[in-house]
């Protein structure tokens, strides 16, 4: 995807959303400042000297700044003012069209997980309130209205959290979707189906915003007093320290159960985002239901071919053997495979739909799978449509052209298991273990403006875990936060494969249960132990594990010797006793003598058994180095009221002497100059400005983002640009 200039960070965690940039049309516009000092000072300093710019709101909470509001022109004037920071304008985007469904029993999906099966107790969340820093959402919708109870909007500033209706740029149902799976009471029950909604609309048309507008809509739900928060957004900045991350643990120390979800850009490690990178936010990863897997089958080559469905296709029903063609050839009842290209999946599809296929393989380019979409609610396809590897499709293309090859279908069933989609941690800098906890992803039906929609992502799994936290502090007001989030980690099931855990970056302390941790008897403070770096010969770790009594009976407490591996060793604590109600500080000590150990990222289980029960405690840590990303989250943006300067942001994970960004014709892979270089960089978020000169030629580039490390070695990455005249 091409990378436009705009100083967007933020999107909703949903696949998949398009974006496209109009004019703003208003004659005023709305923006968020952010300020050095006292912000009600300055607030006070532009009522009297600049009366013509409206201060709607003051932060000082999780940030300092202010939302105003005025023309262009008398907006331009705050940027030389001298306790200004940074400016942070609203992006608008032109209209598109959702789809909208109905909870009819003919228009199901046969898979459509609904989030009230979550809720296994006998709580509804009643009196809690739960804050939803989203796209807004359709509080006129019946399964919400007898809940909703206020808002608020950042991007427009005013108290109206509708979602983007079509006059205002691509319409939003992502809010709405969220608010269904915690708080629905209608044809269609949430989690929590009697808990408070309490809406905030930080991100516009299309879903995106920037990070200064989620986070003044967390210190708006702050101030608003709720009880739980729903972040289903992200970036791709895998560090604890970006804003948002910090404006995460602030609103935490403050009192409130913050919830985000973890991203959608697994399965590879590394992917989770801030601000689920906040130490302690309650990152939730997406699970997938067991499920019968379709696939092609040749009979008499005894070969089997992998189907990826896309996104927006009827599900791969086929009910016999069928026969297979190509492009060119005449597709009447066949499956047809096409090559992945440049023309759009949706028009590939939409041909060979016309042409009397049966079915569409669209075969990838490169090593490896892929899932596309066919999306489209003007005119969906009624065929099944599913990508498969460039191997297989090269198979397909030599057959189907040495003979006549018939393929049926078959199927294989497939456990429960993380969604493939699902990003994974660890977070750099500071190594800690995401996600936290698992819920259901894939399939998630609930409401959407005017209707019903399943869709998926870990956008809904997070707010399974906010209904359920709901839950739990209606069922146990008098428990801290630090209680409840020890609870839910504490009796989080854990996901197998091959009759073992899965890794805690895929899973964290596992799958929440709601019921178990409200019934908790035994509560581990934070049972994910993350150690860190280790980089010396031999070096010696503690991490404290509070242990609580909640029952009212004497428990006993034994942890199981892990077995011996060399470069590794454990110091447990022999078996102990917790009175009832008793809370215990347990060392938990790791030796590591590093030489004895291949680099990277080491992380198992421990075993803590307390009569029938046992718990497994996730650990990580790193020897020496890991493959982690040294840099990331480029962002490159005209700065607000100007058409000379360009501000941008680059996020570096380990300490570097320097970083540069040189652009390559994208097509011929040529050199064509360097954009930025920089000597003097830091760990963490490093940002300047550029000129219109400096900027030089407008194009389509390959940015190729090398960073120089302390140690003298090179890490690069690239990414997409566009530079607009």
């Amino acid at each position: 995807m091409r990378y436009i200039l705009s100083i967007i960070s933020i999107i909703v965690l949903l696949l998949p959303y398009p974006q496209t940039i109009v004019a703003e049309k208003d004659d005023t516009q709305s923006l968020i400042i952010e300020v050095t000092g006292d912000p009600q000072v300055h607030k006070e300093y532009i009522e009297a000297h600049h009366p013509y710019v409206e201060v709607v709101a003051s932060y000082e909470m999780l940030f300092k700044g202010l939302a105003i509001r005025g023309t262009p022109t008398r907006l331009a004037k705050m940027e030389a003012l001298p306790f200004v920071k940074a400016i942070h304008s609203v992006q608008q985007y032109q209209s598109d069209k959702t789809k909208k469904s109905s909870l009819k029993a003919d228009a199901l999906p046969k898979d459509a997980v609904y989030p009230e099966v979550f809720n296994n107790t006998r709580y509804t969340g009643k009196g809690i309130k739960v804050g939803i820093i989203d796209t807004g959402i359709d509080y006129n919708h019946p399964d919400l209205q007898a809940n909703y109870k206020k808002g608020y909007d950042l991007v427009d500033l005013d108290d109206d959290p509708m979602e983007t209706q079509a006059n205002q740029g691509i319409p939003t149902l992502h809010g709405t979707h969220v608010a269904g799976i915690i708080a629905a009471d209608g044809e269609l029950k949430g989690v929590a189906p009697d808990a408070e909604i309490y809406a905030y609309r930080a991100l516009g048309p299309g879903g995106s915003g920037t990070s200064v507008q989620v986070i003044a809509a967390m210190e708006q739900a702050v101030k608003d007093g709720v009880d739980v928060m729903n972040l289903s957004l992200g970036n791709n900045v895998n560090g604890p320290d970006y804003p948002t991350s910090l404006a995460v643990n602030r609103a935490a120390a403050l009192g409130v159960a913050v919830v985000i979800a973890n991203g959608n850009n697994g399965p590879a490690d590394w992917t989770v985002g801030s601000p689920a990178t906040a130490s302690k936010a309650i990152s939730v990863g997406a699970t997938s239901p067991a499920k019968q897997n379709p696939y092609l089958y040749a009979r008499w080559e005894d070969r089997e071919i992998g189907l990826t469905s896309m996104v927006g296709s009827v599900p791969w029903n086929l009910d016999t053997f069928y026969k297979i063609a190509v492009e060119g050839e005449e597709l009447s009842r066949k499956i047809v495979v096409l090559q992945r290209g440049e023309i759009p999946f949706y028009d590939m599809a939409k041909q060979a739909e016309k042409d009397g296929a049966i079915a569409v393989l669209i075969a990838n380019s490169e090593e490896g799978t892929f899932q596309g979409s066919i999306d489209n609610a003007d005119a969906p396809i009624t065929i099944p449509v599913a990508s498969i590897s460039k191997e297989d499709g090269q198979w397909l293309q030599q057959m189907a052209e040495e003979s006549t090859l018939q393929l049926e279908t078959q199927y294989k069933e497939l456990p429960a298991s993380v969604a493939d989609f699902s990003s994974r941690g660890p977070v750099t800098i500071n190594w800690d273990i995401k996600p936290d906890v698992l819920a259901p992803g894939t399939n998630i039906m609930s409401s959407v403006p005017s209707g019903y929609q399943a869709l998926q992502g870990t956008s809904m799994a997070a707010p399974h875990v906010a209904g359920a936290i709901a839950l739990m502090k209606e069922a146990h007001p008098d428990w801290s936060n630090d209680q409840i989030i020890g609870a839910l980690k504490t009796t989080a099931w854990k996901m197998q494969q091959d009759d073992k855990a899965v890794a805690p970056i895929m899973q964290g302390s596992g799958v929440m249960d709601p019921d178990a941790a409200i019934n908790a008897t035994t509560i581990i403070n934070d049972p994910a132990l993350a150690y860190g770096k280790f980089t010396t010969y031999r070096e010696e770790k503690s991490k404290q594990l509070f242990i609580t009594n909640q029952s009212d009976e004497t428990k006993s407490y034994t942890f199981t010797i892990p077995k011996k591996q060399g470069g590794i060793q454990w110091s447990l604590p022999q078996r102990f006793v917790l009175k009832p109600g008793e809370e215990k500080a347990v060392p938990v000590q790791l030796a590591i003598t590093s030489k004895q150990l291949e680099e990277g990222v080491h992380q198992g289980w421990l075993t803590v058994d307390e009569g029938d029960n046992r718990y497994l405690l996730p650990y990580l840590f790193i020897n020496q180095t890991a493959d982690n990303p040294k840099a990331m989250g480029f962002e490159f943006a005209l700065k607000p009221f100007s058409e000379e300067g360009y501000i941008y942001k680059l996020y570096l994970a380990e300490n570097a002497e320097s970083a540069k960004v040189d652009l390559y014709d994208p097509d011929s892979l040529m050199f064509e100059r360097t954009l930025l270089e920089l000597d003097e960089v830091k760990t963490g978020e490093n940002e300047g400005q550029l000129t219109k000169k400096q900027l030089g030629a407008p194009g389509e580039y390959m940015a190729l983002i090398t960073v120089r490390l302390d140690d003298g070695s090179t890490e690069s990455y690239q990414t997409d640009l566009i530079i607009r005249n």
